[in-house]
C-alpha cells in the first residue's frame, strides 16, 4: 500500500479528521530568494568605514557594535563563545560581549593586553589567547618588547580563569619556541582531568638565551629541532596555573615540498612597481618566492633598534639603516628558513578536532592534514593531501556525519585583493574533500564569487557550521568580500544560499577592514569586524533554507563553543525537526507534492492530538514512510523523516515529543 493510500484510508487509525486544515507550522517556507539577484548587488557598493553601501540575501544585519579605544584603531580578530558571551580577540587583547539579547550587545569588558594575534578559545570557566609577536609581553603592558633576547616577552599561550568574566584573572603563561599563531582546545572523551592544547605557531623560532630548549636547526640536523612540530599543552582542570608543554607532535616527518602555482600576472607587476617605489623612498625590499616585496616599519624598526644598540646608540642612524639594507634578505631568509630548497610544511596554521569521531583536520602551509587524535597526548597524521591550486592552506571543517572535510585556502595571507574579477576561481577558495577509511578524495572548489576592488582584501577565512539537520550548509568569512553562506550537502557541486557584504573600508586605497570570522551561535551569526567592531546577522527565512529548518537549528544549544573544537550535533526528537525533513524532501524531489502534502497534514493533526491518540498516529505515519523510502529518489531522507517521527512517538508525553 502507497503511503498516500495508507493515509487516506487510515484516517481513524490516526484518530484526526479528514480534510482538516494544516497549521502555518507546517507550510513549506516560499520565498523569491530562490536564485540569487542579479546583477550582484555586490559589486560597486559605496566606500565608508560606518556608512558603507550594504548588500544582503537571505541574511540581515541585525546590529554593528564598535569596538572602544584603543581596540577600535586595532584589529578584531577571533571569536569563541561562553554561556551569553562572545570573547572577540584583537590584536590589542580581547574584548567581552554580553549577547543576553542577541541584537543588542554589550561591551562588559575590554581587556588590554597587546600580542599578535590574540586567537581565543574557551573551556568551562578558562580562556586561553594565543601570543605569537616579537613585541607581546608577559605583564601586557604597551611599551613592548624591544630587545632581540628578553624575559618579559610572552610568545605563547595566556590563560586567564573567567569564573567573573566582567573580571578576568590571568592566571599563567606557557612560553612556546615559536609563539602562538592559533591554537585549538583539545577535548579527550576519556578523560574528564585534563584538556590540551595544540598550539600553531608559524613565526621564527627564539632564541635558546631567552627560552632554553628551542633549536633553530632542522630535524635533519639536529633532532631536537623546534621546526616540524606542533606543540602539546596539558592543562590539569584542577591546576590550570600548572599548564606546560608536554610535547611536539611531528606531524609533517616525511612530506615533499608542495606544488604551487605562481602570482596572478597583473599581481606579479604590481609587486615590482610597489617594491621600486619603497626603494626609491629608502625603504627595505626583500625577495620572496621569486617575488619582490617592501618590509613594513613594524619588522624592520625591532631590527634597527637591536643593530643601534649592538653599536653603542640608542636610536639608530644613517649606518645603521645601511647596515640592515644589507643585511635584511639573509636575517629574514634565516628567520623563516625562505629561499632555500623546498621541503614540506613545518607549521600549521589551524587545526580543527572533531574529538567525538577521533579525528582533526590539520590546515599545514602546503598540505591538508588527516589526524587521528584519539590519544590526544600524541596525536598522528593518517593522510596528507597537496593541491597547485592552493597557496596557503588555512582552516579546516568537518561536516557533522564525519563524511566530508572542507580547507581553506588564505591566498596572499589575507591582506591582499584575491577576489577581483581576473582572479581565477580556484584560488583563495575553499577545497572539499569527501573522507572514507581515512582517505581524502577531492569533490571541488567554492568560491565567493562577487568580484571585488583592488581594495578589498578578499580571501577564504574562518567560518562554521549552521546546525539545519540533513544538510551541510556552512556560514564564512571572506574578509572584505563579507559573509557567504552556501550548502555544500553535494560535495561536487556546493551552492551559494545567502550573503552580506560591505563596501570597502576605503575607496582609495586598501583599509584595514573585513570579516574575520562568521560563526553561528544558539540562533544568531556573529561576525567579528576587523576594523568595525562586531557584527550581528540572522537568517531570512527562504526556499533555500526554510523557517522550518531555521527553527531545527535553533534548536541546538551550546553552552561554550569554540570552532576548531569542533563539537557533535544532535537534535531533538520534534515536530520542527521532521518537518525540516518535509521541506527538504519537497525541495529535492524526495516525495510527490500530493505525499509531502499528506505527510504535513498528519504531522500537523498529530501535533494537535495528545496521548494515545498522538503516539497511534505517528506510530503508523512512522512505519508508513519507512515503507514509503524503497520508492523515493531521497531514500536516506525519508529514513531520517521515519526515524525522527518515531521517536516523537516513543517520546510522547514528555517535553521533546511536544516540540
Amino acid at each position: 500500500m502507497t503511503l498516500l493510500r495508507a493515509l487516506v484510508h487510515g484516517v481513524a487509525i490516526v484518530a484526526f479528521a479528514a480534510c482538516a486544515s494544516s497549521s502555518g507550522g507546517s507550510k513549506a517556507a516560499t520565498s523569491s530568494s530562490t536564485v540569487a539577484p542579479s546583477p550582484d548587488p555586490r559589486v560597486g557598493l559605496k566606500p565608508g568605514r560606518y556608512n558603507a553601501g550594504e548588500a544582503q540575501w537571505n541574511m540581515k544585519l541585525v546590529s554593528n557594535n564598535p569596538s572602544p579605544s584603543p581596540f577600535d584603531s586595532s584589529t578584531n580578530s577571533d571569536l569563541a563563545f561562553y554561556k551569553n558571551y562572545v570573547i572577540q580577540g584583537s590584536y590589542d587583547g580581547f574584548q567581552v560581549w554580553d549577547i543576553s539579547t542577541p541584537g543588542k550587545p554589550t561591551l562588559k569588558k575590554a581587556y588590554y593586553c597587546p600580542a599578535s594575534q590574540s586567537d581565543v578559545s574557551v573551556y568551562r570557566n578558562l580562556l586561553f589567547v594565543s601570543g605569537e609577536g616579537t613585541g607581546g609581553r608577559l605583564d601586557c603592558a604597551a611599551t613592548g618588547v624591544r630587545d632581540s633576547v628578553s624575559n618579559a616577552r610572552l610568545r605563547g599561550i595566556r590563560i586567564f580563569d573567567i569564573t567573573d568574566i566582567t573580571s578576568p584573572k590571568y592566571i599563567a603563561n606557557v612560553q612556546t619556541c615559536r609563539g602562538s599563531h592559533t591554537h585549538t582546545v583539545v577535548i579527550d572523551p576519556n578523560d574528564s582531568s585534563n584538556v590540551y592544547v595544540y598550539v600553531s605557531g608559524s613565526a621564527p623560532v627564539r632564541s635558546p638565551t631567552e627560552l632554553p630548549g628551542c633549536v633553530r636547526q632542522s630535524p635533519d640536523s639536529n633532532p631536537n629541532s623546534s621546526l616540524f612540530r606542533i606543540e602539546v599543552i596539558k592543562v590539569p582542570l584542577a591546576a590550570p596555573q600548572t599548564a606546560a608543554v608536554i610535547g611536539g607532535a611531528r606531524i609533517f616527518d616525511s612530506l615533499a615540498a608542495p606544488p604551487t602555482h605562481g602570482e596572478e600576472p597583473q599581481d606579479v607587476a604590481e609587486g615590482k612597481r610597489v617594491a621600486d617605489s619603497a626603494r626609491a623612498a629608502g625603504g627595505y625590499v626583500i625577495t620572496i618566492f621569486g617575488s619582490e616585496r617592501p618590509v613594513g616599519p613594524r619588522f624592520t624598526k625591532p631590527m634597527l633598534d637591536s643593530i643601534a644598540k649592538t653599536n653603542g646608540r640608542t636610536a639608530p642612524n644613517a649606518a645603521d639603516s645601511a647596515t640592515l639594507r644589507s643585511n635584511i634578505q639573509g636575517i629574514v631568509d634565516r628567520m623563516f628558513q625562505l629561499n632555500r630548497a623546498r621541503t614540506g610544511p613545518n607549521q600549521c596554521h589551524d587545526i580543527t578536532v572533531y574529538p567525538a569521531i577521533g579525528l582533526a583536520g590539520g590546515a599545514c602551509g602546503g598540505y591538508g592534514l588527516l589526524l587521528d587524535i584519539r590519544d590526544p597526548a600524541h596525536p598522528r597524521r593518517i593522510a596528507a593531501v597537496a593541491d597547485s591550486n592552493f597557496s596557503y592552506w588555512h582552516s579546516a571543517t568537518f561536516n557533522n556525519d564525519g563524511t566530508k572535510l572542507l580547507f581553506s585556502d588564505e591566498w596572499g595571507g589575507g591582506g591582499q585583493p584575491k577576489c577581483r574579477s581576473f582572479d581565477k576561481p580556484e584560488w583563495g577558495a575553499d577545497a572539499i574533500f569527501t573522507l572514507n577509511n581515512g582517505q581524502l578524495t577531492f569533490q571541488s572548489y567554492y568560491k565567493m564569487l562577487a568580484p571585488q576592488t583592488p581594495f578589498e582584501n578578499c580571501v577564504a577565512h574562518n567560518g562554521s557550521l549552521i546546525p539545519v539537520p540533513g544538510r551541510d550548509i556552512m556560514v564564512q568569512s571572506w574578509y572584505q568580500g563579507g559573509i557567504s553562506m552556501f550548502d555544500w550537502t553535494d560535495a561536487a557541486h556546493p551552492k551559494e544560499i545567502g550573503f552580506f557584504d560591505r563596501g570597502p573600508v576605503d575607496g582609495t586605497q586598501m583599509g584595514n577592514a573585513g570579516t574575520w570570522s562568521a560563526y553561528w551561535y544558539n540562533g544568531y551569526i556573529y561576525s567579528s569586524e576587523i576594523g568595525r567592531g562586531l557584527d550581528v546577522l540572522q537568517l531570512v527565512p527562504s526556499g533555500l533554507l526554510t523557517a522550518n529548518e531555521l527553527a531545527a537549528a535553533k534548536l541546538v544549544h551550546f553552552d561554550y563553543f569554540n570552532t576548531q573544537d569542533q563539537p557533535k550535533i544532535t537534535w531533538p526528537a520534534s515536530f520542527v525537526v521532521a518537518r525540516a525533513y518535509v521541506d527538504q524532501l519537497e525541495r529535492s524531489n524526495g516525495l510527490a507534492a500530493d505525499r509531502v502534502k499528506v505527510v504535513r497534514q498528519a504531522l500537523d493533526q498529530a501535533e494537535k492530538s495528545q496521548g494515545q491518540a498522538r503516539r497511534d498516529a505517528l506510530t503508523q505515519l512512522g512505519t508508513l514512510l519507512g515503507q514509503e523510502a524503497s520508492m523515493s529518489s531521497d531514500r536516506a531522507k525519508v529514513q531520517k523523516l521515519a526515524e525522527v517521527v518515531s521517536q516523537i512517538a516513543s517520546s510522547t508525553g514528555t517535553a521533546a515529543g511536544g516540540q
